[in-house]
C-alpha cells in the first residue's frame, strides 16, 4: 500500500486524486492533505479518509513533507509557489507525482539536480502520455516528442481576430474544466509553451526536437516519434484520473480509473499545425527555455501578472503575450541559478509587467 500526501487537495487535481484513492482503498492510504484556504472542504476530506495530518499553505506543506512518512507526494498546487514543496519532496526522497509544472519550469536545474532517476513522475496528461510511450523504446531511439494541444476556444482564428476577446470567452475551454489561470493559459497557448519547457526538462530532449500539434478532439494526449519512423501515441478519453493514477503508482496501472475508447463507433481524429503567428507563446517559450537560468521563471511570472490584469480589465487579450515578450526582452539573468536569484527574478518580472501594463 502506498502512503500519499496530496498538496492542493481541494483543487481539481487533488479532488480527482481522491476519487482514484476512494475507489482503491486497498492500494493507497492518504496520510496528509494540504489545501490553500478552504479549511471546510479540507476538514471534510480528512474526515472521510481518516487523515490525521492536514494544513493550509505552502509552509505547512513543506513541514508535512519533512515530518510525515509517505511514499508519494502529489503536488497539485497551482503556480510557482509550488517550487518549495517540490524541492522538499525530492530532498525527503519521496516519489514526486508532479502536476505543478511551474515548479519544474521555474526551478529548472535546481529541481533536476536534486531528483534521482525516476523520482519525478509527470501528471500532466501530455507528459504522462510521453512517459508511457517512451517505454516502447530506448532513449537513443527517440527522434522527436510531439505534444498535442486542443487549440483552446480560439483555434483557427487569426491574431487580428483575437483583439477583442473577453475574459468569459477565454475561459470557455472546449475540453478541460480548469481554473482561471490554467484555462486562460490554454487559450493563449502559454500552457503549451510551459509544457514544452517541462518536456525538455523531464525527458532531456532538445527543443528543436519537441513539436506541438493541434488535436481538437483531445484523445491523443501526446506522441513519441522514433528513429525508425514509428510513432507511439497514448490515446484515451480526456480524463485526468488516468494520469493521476499513474502518478500515484508508477509504473503500475490502476484498473477502472477511466473509461476506454469505444472502438465500435465511428470516430475522426484530426491534427493541424500550430499557427505561431496567431499564438506566439510556444516559440517564445522555446526561446526562454534555451536561455535557461531565470528566463523561464520570468516568462511564467510575467504571464501570471498579465493574465490577472486581463481578467481585471486592465489589459486586452493580445496584450498578455505582448507584455510577457517585453518583460523577457528586458530581463538580464544572473550567471548562476539559486532560490534567491529566482525569487528576485520573479519579483522583478511581476513589477516590470505591472509597470508596462499601467503604462
Amino acid at each position: 500500500m502506498r502512503k500519499v500526501i496530496i498538496l492542493g487537495s481541494t483543487g481539481s487535481i487533488g479532488t480527482q486524486a481522491l476519487d482514484v484513492i476512494r475507489a482503491n482503498r486497498e492500494r493507497f492510504e492518504v496520510v496528509g492533505l494540504i489545501a490553500g484556504t478552504d479549511r471546510e472542504t479540507l476538514d471534510a476530506q480528512a474526515a472521510e479518509f481518516g487523515v490525521e495530518h492536514t494544513g493550509l499553505g505552502v509552509a505547512a506543506a513543506e513541514e508535512m513533507i519533512r515530518d510525515v512518512e509517505a511514499d508519494v507526494v502529489l503536488n497539485g498546487i497551482t503556480g510557482s509557489i509550488g517550487l518549495g514543496p517540490t524541492l522538499a519532496a525530492l530532498r525527503a526522497g519521496r516519489t514526486l507525482a508532479l502536476a505543478n509544472k511551474e515548479s519544474l519550469i521555474v526551478g529548472g536545474d535546481l529541481v533536476n539536480d536534486l531528483a534521482a532517476p525516476g523520482q519525478i513522475v509527470p501528471v500532466d496528461s501530455e507528459h504522462s502520455a510521453i512517459a508511457q510511450a517512451l517505454r516502447g523504446g530506448a532513449a537513443h531511439e527517440v527522434r522527436r516528442l510531439v505534444l498535442t494541444a486542443s487549440g483552446g476556444p480560439f483555434r483557427g482564428r487569426s491574431r487580428e481576430s483575437l483583439a477583442g476577446v473577453t475574459p468569459a470567452e477565454a475561459l470557455a475551454h472546449p475540453t478541460w474544466d480548469m481554473g482561471l489561470m490554467v484555462t486562460t493559459n490554454s487559450s493563449t497557448l502559454v500552457n503549451k509553451g510551459l509544457e514544452v519547457i517541462e518536456a525538455h526538462l523531464l525527458f532531456g530532449v532538445p527543443y528543436d526536437r519537441i513539436d506541438v500539434a493541434v488535436h481538437p478532439q483531445s484523445i491523443v494526449h501526446s506522441m513519441v516519434e522514433f528513429i525508425d519512423g514509428s510513432t507511439l501515441a497514448q490515446a484515451s478519453p480526456p480524463d485526468m484520473r488516468l494520469p493521476i493514477s499513474l502518478g500515484l503508482d508508477w509504473p503500475n496501472r490502476v484498473a477502472g480509473v477511466g473509461a476506454p475508447l469505444d472502438w465500435t463507433t465511428a470516430q475522426t481524429w484530426t491534427f493541424e499545425p500550430l499557427d505561431n503567428a496567431a499564438f506566439p507563446a510556444v516559440e517564445l517559450a522555446k526561446t526562454v527555455g534555451r536561455a535557461g537560468l531565470s528566463y523561464p521563471a520570468v516568462y511564467n511570472a510575467a504571464n501570471e501578472q498579465a493574465v490577472l490584469a486581463f481578467h481585471a480589465g486592465a489589459l486586452d487579450y493580445l496584450g498578455i503575450i505582448d507584455t510577457v515578450r517585453a518583460v523577457v526582452e528586458k530581463h538580464e539573468a544572473e550567471d548562476t541559478l539559486t532560490l534567491e536569484s529566482l525569487a528576485e527574478a520573479e519579483r522583478w518580472a511581476r513589477a516590470t509587467a505591472d509597470a508596462l501594463i499601467a503604462g
